[in-house]
């Protein structure tokens, strides 16, 4: 990659995660790399009854610590977590308000969410069925919608800059990341960008009950095993991921640490159900994120899988990777951490590029939990972590109704390999 790409590129500064497996980059990294999976019965209070048993739920995550009673009534669970998320990226980042007090609208935030705020809303709507109209909160009309994370988020912090919100399916995750960049290269300072998703209320669940691939399996370790021949769906999960994005002169120029540039993007769109076209489109936006970056499929260093679990979806998603890396495919490294917490719809993606960043820094691979028995062409990291030289991932993201999305990542020049 030349040094102009380089010094171009969006940069991540901070990662701010709040996951079933650890609050924090490093609690979060610990447990990512050693392959930890911490899925296990949903114990939330009204799901006991329904047919999902396993998912990934965040556990010890006190928001009354961590965000303000002003912004905790307004707001449903899921932007709790980005609130939270947002405070830890742009502590990571060393990103203060004396950065940018001087221009607030040099700032900006932009997130994904695909469930919204499900626990709010049932709260509410059963208040309103159980005791009437004015039993229900004000705070019903936003707390709900999937745009509730940016606008508190941009709101508790002042930021007055580009605000938007991408509905893009789950792929909006890794979508988000192109639409922060794009506000970068046209001026702005720094962004905030993420996904955060809390789907595991009752009313949330029963919305999901419809979804292809969601795994019904009440045994842990064998509810969410793609890539194999006991491949039976994916386990949703709670939490996601917030991170500073700012230009790469800038954010040297503040003394900041370029923990990873965020180098190429591209997304397709490939209709509802159609594994076949699916495959094409991930291969599509592979070979298109790939061109934006500048990069040679044998440049990619390892792949963070989509990984949705079902034997369809998976061979798709491994035709898409042969067509696009070629003869590299055989031989670069594929991983899907998520395995051991669970895939968190829009967040997932985001979980994924937090743990790409952390594997570029630390030049570790880590695994895929309770995946042994592999049968696909792909070099998947399974039963512990790889070391390698890493200086470029390839992070894949689809959704259920045809959203297709890759991202590269390319080592900060402050880690050299």
């Amino acid at each position: 990659m030349s040094s102009r790409r380089a010094d171009t590129s969006p940069a991540v500064t901070g990662i701010g995660v709040v996951a079933p497996n650890g609050i924090g980059a490093d609690a979060f990294w610990k447990a990512t790399q050693a392959g930890d999976s911490v899925l296990d019965r949903v114990t939330r209070q009204g799901c006991e009854h329904l047919p999902v048993r396993v998912a990934g739920e965040v556990r010890g995550f006190e928001p009354n610590s961590l965000v303000e009673d002003r912004f905790l009534v307004q707001t449903d669970r899921f932007s709790h977590y980005a609130l939270a998320a947002a405070d830890l990226a742009l502590e990571h980042a060393r990103l203060g308000r004396a950065d940018y007090e001087d221009d607030p609208y040099a700032v900006g935030v932009v997130t994904a969410a695909g469930s919204g705020g499900g626990e709010f809303g049932q709260r509410e709507l059963q208040r309103l069925w159980g005791q009437g109209p004015r039993f229900v909160g004000p705070y019903q009309s936003i707390a709900w919608f999937y745009a509730a994370s940016t606008g508190q988020v941009s709101i508790r912090r002042g930021f007055k800059g580009p605000c938007g919100v991408v509905a893009s399916d789950e792929a909006g995750g890794l979508d988000a990341f192109a639409h922060a960049g794009r506000a970068i290269r046209q001026g702005s300072r720094a962004m905030l960008v993420g996904a955060t998703e809390a789907p595991l209320a009752p009313y949330s669940v029963v919305c999901q009950l419809g979804y292809e691939g969601l795994s019904t399996w009440d045994d842990p370790e064998r509810a969410y095993r793609p890539f194999t021949s006991k491949a039976c769906g994916f386990v949703p999960a709670e939490g996601g991921a917030m991170f500073t994005v700012e230009d790469a002169t800038a954010a040297r120029r503040r003394g900041a640490t370029v923990r990873a540039l965020v180098a190429g993007h591209a997304a397709t769109f490939t209709g509802t159900g159609l594994r076949e076209e699916s495959g094409e489109g991930l291969a599509h936006a592979i070979r298109g994120a790939l061109r934006e970056a500048g990069c040679a499929p044998e440049e990619v260093d390892v792949v963070f899988a989509d990984a949705l679990g079902t034997p369809e979806a998976d061979a798709a998603e491994v035709r898409a990777i042969h067509a696009a890396l070629g003869g590299h495919a055989a031989e670069v490294a594929v991983t899907a951490p998520k395995t051991g917490f669970g895939r968190a719809y829009c967040a997932a993606g985001t979980l994924d590029v937090a743990t790409a960043v952390l594997a570029l820094e630390h030049g570790v691979v880590p695994p895929t939990p309770n995946v042994f028995d592999v049968c696909h062409d792909l070099d998947l990291v399974t039963g512990g972590a790889r070391v390698a030289p890493l200086r470029t991932a390839l992070v894949l993201s689809r959704g259920r109704m045809g959203s297709n999305a890759a991202l590269v990542l390319r080592k900060g020049p402050e880690h050299p390999a």
